[in-house]
């Protein structure tokens, strides 16, 4: 049974930011067993930060509120891309890492828009 407060499982971004977490799972699994605790711990806690912040923001009182956690959620797509180019050498398939940019790239564009909408909507009242 779904309540209130678990509306942002009908937000596109959500889904797409879950999407772009399982990718980077896929992708950080083929990284050197000393990668553990670097570089695969750190994609994986951002990738799962940006669905995370996305859901808690939904739930949040108010539209000011939101924004906040969106915008966190675009520091950790931020973090993401520069672990990604740090991580280059260690990416054993390329179009799994070009599957993880794309998604990158759609849930920063959706993150932004939401941003506007919610940021209009918070300004007007």
């Amino acid at each position: 049974m779904r309540t209130n407060n678990q509306r942002f499982r009908d937000l596109s971004v959500w889904a797409e930011g879950i999407a772009l977490a399982r990718s980077i799972y896929r992708l950080t699994a083929a990284f050197p067993a000393e990668e553990k605790f670097g570089l695969t711990a750190q994609l994986r806690r951002a990738a799962v930060s940006v669905p995370s912040n996305i859901a808690e923001g939904s739930v949040r009182h108010s539209r000011r509120d939101f924004c906040r956690f969106i915008e966190i959620a675009l520091g950790s797509l931020a973090e993401i891309e520069t672990q990604l180019e740090i991580a280059d050498d260690m990416v054993r398939n390329p179009a799994l890492r070009g599957d993880v940019e794309v998604r990158v790239v759609r849930v920063r564009k959706m993150l932004y828009r939401l941003h506007r909408v919610l940021d209009q909507s918070a300004n007007s009242n």
